[in-house]
């Protein structure tokens, strides 16, 4: 998908055509529109192409007066019942006279400037697009972390309540997604900071703030993201210690109860057999001695596990 966007006085307008101060979008685009954008803009293919792969790393990357800052952006991805939280390449090149956005999938960082809900958004100003587009993808990875955070502690509550492997598979998707985003954090905070140090992307006054913000941000998500991957593996741990441990108390007690049901197995194997001269053999009460005597040796036994804790 191809989409040509212009802003004019405060307003964003769709163009049919591409134009000088214009940001073009492609998500996902097919070949022809990629060989478009090459021969319209002149930009290098290899620029266009690196977003399009989704192993591809956070980098910053120039070609003569064409810059490629390819940053990875987080996203939600449901599996069966799950929500998996991931991260893709978002690639943003800057050119004399235009912006280019590439990514695989919508992006949410980038629909809020396509809905034109950004204050100060201008397509022209190319660089402090280029920030504010960098600030919202570092706030979207907070807001991403914090809603990890609860589910993680929605999660522990349900497993404080039964041991079921539906939340503990939701408890390890959790623990995954946040090794993606703290890989992708730190990807970014590279980038981030190679962009303060070199003077080919301009920075006008005005805009120092806003990258120095987006650093913050930035350094934020990845302290959130290690104390969350953090506390969610002692969880995690934890459980695993606690399943073990009521498995080995339900192991203890089936092992007790099968003890306990060999006594009276054992009188009656020794009484079934066919022998003579069988104690209680002529007895009119011979039935019942046997089975008092079974019962007595299975309480003492009993009591005697129970004391030893094995019940």
């Amino acid at each position: 998908m191809l989409d040509v966007f212009k802003s004019i006085e405060d307003t964003l307008f769709k163009l049919e055509e591409i134009e000088d101060g214009a940001w073009i979008n492609l998500v996902n685009p097919t070949n022809e529109e990629l060989s478009f954008i090459e021969s319209k803009l002149s930009i290098e293919g290899d620029l266009l192409r690196a977003a399009l792969d989704d192993e591809e790393s956070a980098r910053l990357e120039t070609e003569e007066d064409q810059v490629l800052i390819l940053v990875d952006t987080p996203y939600i991805e449901k599996e069966d019942e799950h929500i998996i939280y991931e991260t893709l390449p978002l690639g943003i090149i800057i050119t004399d006279k235009n912006i280019i956005t590439v990514c695989l999938k919508n992006s949410i960082v980038l629909d809020q400037f396509v809905k034109n809900s950004i204050r100060t958004f201008y397509t022209y100003k190319k660089y402090r697009f280029l920030y504010q587009i960098l600030y919202k993808n570092a706030q979207r990875y907070l807001l991403y972390l914090r809603q990890i955070d609860k589910m993680s502690n929605y999660v522990e509550e349900q497993l404080h309540q039964s041991m079921r492997n539906k939340e503990l598979i939701q408890l390890l998707d959790l623990s995954k997604s946040l090794v993606y985003i703290n890989t992708s954090l730190k990807g970014n905070q590279i980038v981030l900071e190679k962009i303060l140090r070199i003077n080919i992307i301009k920075k006008y006054t005005e805009d120092e703030d806003l990258l120095e913000d987006v650093i913050i941000e930035n350094k934020q998500a990845i302290e959130m993201a290690t104390i969350y991957s953090g506390i969610l593996s002692g969880t995690m741990d934890a459980f695993a210690s606690l399943i073990s441990n009521n498995l080995n108390i339900v192991m203890k007690l089936l092992t007790s109860i099968t003890i306990l049901m060999a006594i009276p197995t054992m009188f009656a194997s020794f009484y079934g057999m066919n022998v003579i001269n069988i104690p209680f053999a002529n007895s009119p009460f011979g039935f019942w001695i046997v089975i008092g005597i079974s019962i007595l040796i299975s309480v003492f036994v009993g009591f005697i596990l129970a004391k030893r804790d094995l019940f």
